[in-house]
């Protein structure tokens, strides 16, 4: 709300977002039948790796950096269906056309994530990529249970200069009221989350009475 007996009209304020950072959400179009695949080739996977591999999860299990290369449909279609959705979120720059749609065949590595209860996931970047992305198969009934937790939480790039001066102080602007504080996302099943790869992240810890399961994605070139 404006201020009052002030001289300044809000309404006369030219405000330009500088540096803005993406996180495109897309839904899949064939979620519910599709993640029934994923997590019958995700527990098939489990039971053959036992141990998983270790990336920044504290708890849990991970799968080596080769999910895109399972194979069966279920893999294919969420590989292709990643593909296509960092292509609409990236441009190429040449000096004769300018901007142009990007040509070229995505490098990609891909790892599945599965916590139970008290597992969470380390703050951390993916640095050897452009975009980085998650699927979520199965959110553990977040959508439905806010206590499950196991959200994703991005840190302001910009650093926390903002709070550590006075973290009292909001920049009354729209999508800058969170300025040098951390962001979360709630995840939703069947959806798919990108945003840069230097974005720094975490997944809060989980405490749903199911496997919460994702899968998260670098793309290169």
């Amino acid at each position: 709300m404006p201020l009052a007996n002030t001289l300044v009209d809000p309404q006369l304020i030219n405000i330009r977002h500088l540096f803005a950072t993406p996180v495109a959400s897309l839904r899949h179009p064939d979620a519910q039948a599709l993640n029934v695949q994923l997590k019958a080739l995700i527990d098939s996977r489990m039971a053959q790796d036992l141990c998983g591999a270790q990336h920044s999860n504290d708890g849990g299990w991970q799968s080596p950096s080769d999910f895109n290369l399972w194979g069966g449909t279920a893999c294919e279609s969420l590989v292709q269906f990643a593909k296509d959705f960092a292509s609409q979120l990236t441009a190429v720059h040449s000096e004769q056309y300018g901007l142009v749609e990007p040509n070229f065949e995505w490098k990609i590595n891909a790892w599945v994530n599965v916590n139970q209860a008290g597992h969470a996931n380390a703050l951390h970047g993916h640095p050897g990529a452009f975009w980085s992305g998650v699927y979520w198969v199965d959110t553990g009934g977040r959508e439905e249970q806010l206590q499950v937790g196991g959200d994703i939480e991005f840190i302001d790039p910009r650093g926390m200069i903002a709070s550590t001066y006075n973290p009292a102080l909001r920049m009354r602007i729209k999508d800058c009221l969170a300025a040098g504080f951390g962001i979360t996302q709630v995840p939703e099943s069947g959806t798919f989350l990108m945003f840069p790869s230097w974005l720094l992240h975490s997944v809060q810890r989980y405490s749903g009475n199911r496997p919460r399961i994702s899968i998260a994605f670098n793309f290169g070139v």
